[in-house]
Order: C-alpha cells, then sequence, then structure tokens
C-alpha cells in the first residue's frame, strides 16, 4: 500500500506589496464603471498636467505686461483667451495660477488630514480627558466662521502660502478629527484589536495598524471633496486681498483686479471664475466616484 500523502494545491499569497497593488487596481477598475467619477478624474488630470508643464504650455510669461494690447483685449490668434487689464496674457496666467493652487491645496488638506487623522485616533482611542480636551478645542474652532478665521489670522501673520496652508490645516483638521473619531469609537472594543492588546501591541501599533485601515475609505472620500472646499477658499481670500502675493497669478486675484469691468471685458473676470468652478466640480465628481467605487468594493 502506498504512504505517499496527496498533494494539495493551494493558491499563492500574494506579499504585502503586490497585495497593495491589487487594492489600488481595484480602486481604480471601481472608478472605471463611475462615468461621474471619470469625468471628474478627467477635469482634475487636465489641470494637474496644465499645471505640471506650465513653463513648456504657457505661451507667454504670466507677469508679463503689454500696455499696447489693452486697446483690443479680446481673444485673438496670438492670445487665445485674451489678455487682462494690463495686457498679460490670460491663458498664461490660468495655467501658471493652476499651478499655485495645485500646489497649496493639496497641501493644506494633507496636513488638515494627518493632525486631524492623529487627534481623531487619539480622541476615539483613549477617551475620558484627551478625548474631551480634543473635541472642546474642535468644537471652539468649528465655531468660528471660518472665513472670519482665515481672515484674522492671515491679517496678523500676513500673506502667504505657508501661511494660507497654516490656517486652512488648522481650521479643517477637527472636522477631519470627527470622522476618524467616530469609526474609532465603532472598532476599538472589537475582536481583532482586543487580540492585538492581548499580543502587547503598543497604542500607535494598534491605532495605525487595526484600527486607521477602517477609515481609510471615508478619508480618501472627504479628501478629495476637502480639496474642492479648498479651492474655493483659496479662491476667497485672493479676491479679498488676502491671498498669495502679488505679482504671482492667483485665479482668486484675477477675478478682483477685473470685476470691475465685468460689463466691458467680461472674458477677464469669467475665464478665472470658470478655471474656479470647473475644478472644484473635478474634485466633486471624483470623491462621488469614489465614494460609488468604496460602496460597491
Amino acid at each position: 500500500m502506498s504512504t505517499e500523502l496527496p498533494v494539495v494545491q493551494t493558491a499563492a499569497v500574494p506579499a504585502p506589496a503586490a497585495r497593495q497593488r491589487l487594492r489600488v487596481f481595484g480602486w481604480v477598475a471601481l472608478l472605471a464603471r463611475s462615468p461621474v467619477g471619470l469625468f471628474g478624474a478627467a477635469i482634475v488630470l487636465a489641470w494637474s498636467l496644465l499645471a505640471l508643464f506650465a513653463p513648456w504650455i504657457a505661451p507667454f510669461p504670466p507677469n508679463k505686461i503689454d500696455p499696447a494690447l489693452v486697446a483690443d483685449p479680446y481673444p485673438s490668434a496670438a492670445h487665445w483667451l485674451g489678455v487682462d487689464h494690463l495686457g498679460r496674457d490670460i491663458l498664461s496666467r490660468l495655467i501658471w495660477g493652476a499651478r499655485t493652487v495645485l500646489t497649496v491645496a493639496p497641501a493644506a488638506v494633507i496636513g488638515a488630514a494627518m493632525l486631524g487623522t492623529v487627534l481623531g485616533l487619539l480622541a476615539g482611542y483613549k477617551g475620558g480627558t484627551i478625548d474631551s480636551v480634543i473635541m472642546r478645542v474642535g468644537d471652539t474652532l468649528l465655531a468660528f466662521p471660518k472665513i472670519i478665521l482665515y481672515l484674522i489670522i492671515i491679517a496678523r501673520f500676513g500673506a502667504s502660502a505657508f501661511n494660507i496652508i497654516a490656517v486652512i490645516t488648522f481650521t479643517q483638521a477637527p472636522i477631519i478629527a470627527r470622522i476618524v473619531r467616530a469609526v474609532t469609537l465603532d472598532v476599538k472594543n472589537r475582536d481583532y484589536v482586543a487580540a492585538a492588546r492581548m499580543r502587547g501591541e503598543g497604542t500607535w501599533f494598534i491605532l495605525l495598524t487595526e484600527i486607521l485601515p477602517n477609515a481609510r475609505g471615508p478619508l480618501i472620500v472627504d479628501f478629495f471633496l476637502r480639496l474642492g472646499y479648498t479651492v474655493i477658499a483659496i479662491g476667497v481670500l485672493g479676491f479679498l486681498g488676502v491671498g498669495l502675493p502679488p505679482p504671482d497669478p492667483d485665479w482668486g486675484s484675477m477675478i478682483k483686479e477685473t470685476y470691475g469691468m465685468i460689463f466691458v471685458w467680461p472674458h477677464m473676470t469669467l475665464i478665472p471664475a470658470f478655471a474656479v468652478s470647473s475644478l472644484v466640480i473635478g474634485f466633486n465628481f471624483l470623491a462621488t466616484g469614489l465614494r460609488e467605487a468604496a460602496e460597491d468594493g
């Protein structure tokens, strides 16, 4: 009688890096099923490419003034979108302005996401005094109208890209902290978290490897929605004259400089306003597609 044991065929288990790639490709595949998400992604990608290749795409220097062009500022073969009240090429300023907003907005939202995630994890997991202090400070910040808080802080410390990033980070972090705290409260008493405690794992290991992955889906969707809000905030600050300092192109300041001439030369105001709207719509549609992907996945 043969004593050989049968060979059991087992499926290969992907390595952690391979599993991560599979998850990423899975999200992309799910996003591809959402026409709204694809449309939003196309808008964001188009603006991102324009911003990335601005030095090579922009037909003119963004701050080049040519008073001779003001007599006929409308779109032409040389200036596809026309020129502004100082004779600066609108298309070039729009492209360089995209680089500005797509640098400042993601930096601010990433900062807010990191700070809010840490605070939310600590508040939800530790509870007690830590939870109360973090939530009450957050409530205090949320009680102020955001635009008033922006104006107060920027008026005190000055208008610069760093200050805009800092003020948006600290004012948006409490909202993200609430999202992460809610997820943490929901999962911190589950069996796999208790098992990690019994193994003797440290607090940060449990927070980052056992609890945080459960908040990944809501945080990704919120991240892109918050990018849209931040684009609006940067535009409003520029329109109010406390955005990025001139002469660097800023879509909000482009609207501010020309809105008084909207009935004479409407393209000077409407084109940068359309740029702000299109990017916000792109981020919102992309977030909608990602939410659908998370629900289907």
